[in-house]
């Protein structure tokens, strides 16, 4: 009987793993022809802004390129397929003060199912904080405060399916709401990574392919007048502006990974991006880190090159890694230049068990 279950649950896994590699490679292939019928950018033409923003400190300092890279939980935001190279499990937290003092947290666990399979948690969310309500008449403020909050929360699975070659798909429910009124969205992310026989990773994602969104709620009721020139109607009729619907950002990229070994105390891994999004031109971004003793990591990078009227450019970070009590303990810090805009830091704490 045991037998039986034990050849089961097998069977039923490796179903589930043929259809998260064949849906990750069909919405891949999908996604990417989509994108490609897009001749222009479309800058701010898609709702969900917030889920563009990386919430790993460790691959923002190397340019943000991370879709080739299985080091650590959050590498699933860039790649679900890293889910299944991964060696243990994890939880790992982010903390930004994002451009104009918003506030951007990033909180993730990730669960080991045996050797081959990794189940994931993520939580992102992103608060402005309260603001004052300014209208044209009272352009100093209406003496009323109002705030814009986004929330993500995502499901994965992520599976090795051979030795070399991994699958993952994250769905995720999105919500963003500007004082009263709000939208809400599903999105899916997929992705897979391949060992290439010569030591390097090279990796393919597509991220938040979904539904549309369409604001609505008590900001969007009025009092409406069918004729203004008419007297003696009734001039307040209760009435709701309708808003159009948008669509997520979509965002596919490919890349490199080639972890290099210089001796026994040092390392060198190099990664390279590149990104075919819907609602920009594309670009390619670029970098490094040198780890000494598995301990110390410095990184650098540059992201978004060639992207036309882009401020993001020079990338910065460092890392420390302990291992204490059988838990490993990561700290990663990361310095992003984002021009005229100004620069952004990021905070990750991690631990893995």
């Amino acid at each position: 009987m045991d037998r039986r279950l034990l050849k089961s649950k097998q069977t039923a896994i490796r179903r589930i793993s043929r259809c998260v590699a064949s849906a990750a490679l069909i919405a891949l292939l999908a996604g990417s022809s989509a994108i490609e019928a897009e001749a222009q950018s479309k800058s701010g033409t898609t709702i969900g802004q917030f889920l563009l923003i990386e919430p790993s400190a460790r691959v923002a300092g190397m340019g943000n390129a991370g879709v080739a890279s299985f080091s650590e939980p959050m590498s699933a935001y860039f790649n679900p397929g890293a889910l299944g190279h991964l060696e243990r499990s994890g939880a790992q937290f982010t903390h930004s003060l994002w451009l104009a003092d918003i506030t951007y947290n990033y909180t993730l666990v990730a669960l080991k199912l045996g050797y081959a399979n990794t189940l994931l948690l993520t939580v992102t969310s992103l608060d402005s904080g309260d603001m004052p309500v300014r209208t044209v008449d009272q352009p100093l403020g209406t003496g009323e405060q109002f705030s814009v909050t986004d929330l993500a929360v995502g499901v994965g699975f992520g599976r090795r399916i051979t030795d070399r070659f991994s699958g993952g798909v994250q769905v995720k429910y999105v919500r963003e709401q500007i004082w009263n009124s709000a939208l809400s969205a599903f999105a899916i992310d997929v992705g897979v990574l391949y060992h290439l026989p010569f030591q390097a990773y090279i990796g393919a994602s597509l991220s938040n392919f979904g539904t549309r969104g369409q604001f609505d709620g008590r900001d969007l009721r009025i009092r409406f007048d069918a004729d203004p020139l008419e007297f003696g109607d009734n001039s307040a009729l209760p009435a709701a502006l309708e808003t159009e619907d948008y669509p997520l950002p979509i965002f596919f990229r490919v890349g490199l990974g080639l972890p290099l070994s210089l001796d026994r105390n040092n390392s060198v891994k190099l990664v390279a991006d590149a990104y075919h999004p819907s609602d920009n031109k594309e670009s390619i971004s670029l970098g490094a880190e040198w780890t000494f003793m598995r301990t110390i990591s410095l990184r650098g990078g540059y992201q978004n090159l060639f992207l036309d009227d882009t401020e993001a450019g020079l990338t910065l970070g460092a890392g420390l890694e302990r291992e204490l009590g059988g838990f490993g303990v990561h700290f990663d810090y990361a310095w992003n230049d984002y021009g005229i805009i100004g620069d952004i830091q990021r905070f990750t704490v991690s631990v893995d068990f």
